[in-house]
């Protein structure tokens, strides 16, 4: 009977297989190694993507910063506009006012007294000046209350000053300045007082 060595086959089936599975493991880590490699393109591009957006909606927020910036100095610029407009108008629209304030004033100042200056604060006007008597001041008092534009007259300085004779005096003195609406009505009640004391 003849004898068959399998002993070389066996050794190159073994040979066959340990090769087969080192040649699986190095393409499985291959594979590995590629989609590692696909995977990490993918995360740099998709993190490339979100930063572009980023930058791209922080160039779109700074715009929007400054036009709103712009805005709101175009709402100042607005409001300054829109007061100085109002002062204007309320300008034009007290003009007559004005004047006829100091046609009033010019009528009440009697013989004798000389104004120096003027200070209006509000709805009083602090008058300074000078007269040759104290009579002189109170007929300017007297005439301020009979005017239709001022009111409440208050004696707040008087001093002696030689410069306009022996009873010559320095005052300081405020007035209310009334407004158009009293000033009618104060005419009206003077109007009907004289009428009723002109009756018989």
């Amino acid at each position: 009977m003849t004898n068959i060595n399998l002993l070389p086959w066996r050794e190159e089936a073994r040979e066959l297989k340990r090769k087969a599975f080192i040649a699986q493991l190095l393409a499985s880590a291959v594979a590995g190694i590629l989609l590692m490699f696909l995977w990490i393109l993918l995360a740099q591009n998709q993190l490339d993507h979100q930063q572009s957006r980023n930058s791209y909606l922080q160039s779109n927020i700074a715009d929007m910063d400054k036009k709103v910036a712009e805005i709101s100095q175009l709402k100042n610029k607005k409001q300054e506009m829109l007061s100085r407009m109002k002062v204007i108008q309320d300008l034009q629209g007290n003009r007559s006012e004005i004047v006829k304030l100091f046609d009033e004033l010019v009528r009440a100042v009697p013989d004798g007294a000389y104004l120096d200056s003027l200070e209006r604060k509000g709805g009083n006007i602090k008058i300074s000046g000078f007269s040759e008597s104290n009579n002189r001041i109170s007929a300017l008092m007297r005439n301020l209350d009979d005017s239709h534009k001022y009111a409440n007259s208050n004696l707040t300085k008087v001093q002696h000053d030689d410069r306009l004779g022996e009873q010559g005096s320095v005052f300081d003195l405020q007035v209310e300045v009334e407004t158009p609406v009293a000033a009618i009505a104060a005419g009206t009640d003077n109007s009907a007082v004289n009428k009723a004391s002109s009756a018989p």
